[in-house]
């Protein structure tokens, strides 16, 4: 085996409440990446999108990770990456974690599987943190096991994937660009007890709701009283893009990640199409160009395309 190509989920990170705790891969948006290996030592990577993304394997966020993975291996070759990227940087969608964990994943199925789930997630932190500043993994995992997890304990890999729930996932995401890194810094240290209280309880309900299917009570538990109250002021028109959202018949939803991309759960398609739609309607009238999908969580993490 001397190539592959594989399919990179997006995801969704924190689910209103959650934060840094819970993640959701999705059907859409996706990376491609391919690696081929070749007989000389090094790394040459190559973008065939247009964000104008650092092709240097020091700074790209998939050359830390596969560099990460080469020297544990004592790998003495090296590999020529392609990186076609769907999720645009500084979206909120997972993009730096389609890139970290697309990368190891790709090469360990290369080289005949020589690392386990939770060491290509380490690997795949390395260029997570790059990214962010921070070794979170609630975009990572998902996308490396597919399907909802719950990050119980990042520090130890303490990782429960959960049922994924019956719905659909409206995504609007207006072009601007938050980098995680500035996201987190603006976040509060302390947290009033009475709001902590709230949270927890929502988490709990919010897991629950998951692994019960029950969409009433996932409703019911998509608030979050200490992030978005935050983050929310870096997006043009959240309070009534999500107030719309929810009148159009949306369960909730909110920011993923840091945003700008905002999500809601809807129960059935068609009325996630509805939403979707009056989401984009509001950041059409301030003149804000976005982009939006109509998608479902993926019971899969990242995908083999071809192998060979």
């Amino acid at each position: 085996m001397q190539t592959i190509t594989v399919k990179s989920p997006g995801t969704l990170s924190n689910l209103c409440c959650g934060f840094d705790a819970l993640g959701m891969a999705l059907q859409e948006p996706f990376d491609i990446i391919q690696v081929s290996k070749r007989t000389v030592s090094g790394i040459s990577i190559y973008h065939k999108d247009s964000y104008g993304l650092s092709e240097d394997p020091k700074i790209n966020i998939a050359g830390v990770s596969l560099q990460a993975f080469i020297s544990k291996l004592a790998y003495k070759e090296g590999f020529d990456v392609t990186i076609d990227k769907k999720i645009k940087p500084g979206s909120g969608l997972g993009s730096s974690a389609a890139s970290a964990a697309g990368i190891v994943v790709a090469v360990n199925e290369l080289l005949g599987k020589p690392f386990t789930d939770n060491e290509l997630l380490l690997l795949a932190m390395e260029g997570e943190a790059m990214a962010s500043g921070s070794r979170h993994l609630d975009n990572v995992a998902p996308c490396v096991l597919g399907g909802t997890v719950l990050i119980r304990d990042a520090q130890n890999l303490d990782i429960v994937k959960l049922n994924n729930p019956d719905l659909f996932v409206s995504i609007v995401h207006p072009q601007i660009e938050i980098k995680t890194s500035f996201a987190r810094e603006i976040l509060p240290v302390d947290i009033p007890l009475k709001k902590a209280v709230m949270q927890w309880a929502n988490v709990g309900g919010l897991v629950s709701g998951i692994c019960m299917n029950d969409l009433d009570l996932i409703a019911r538990s998509l608030v979050d009283v200490i992030v978005e109250p935050v983050r929310s002021k870096l997006i043009p028109g959240f309070d009534e893009v999500k107030q719309i959202a929810i009148q159009s018949g949306a369960m909730g939803g909110g920011l993923s990640g840091s945003g700008p991309s905002v999500f809601m759960f809807s129960k059935n398609l068609e009325t996630a199409e509805k939403v979707e739609s009056e989401m984009k309607s509001v950041f059409d009238k301030i003149q804000l160009e976005c982009k939006s999908y109509v998608t479902r969580p993926a019971q899969h993490g990242i995908e083999i395309l071809e192998l060979q």
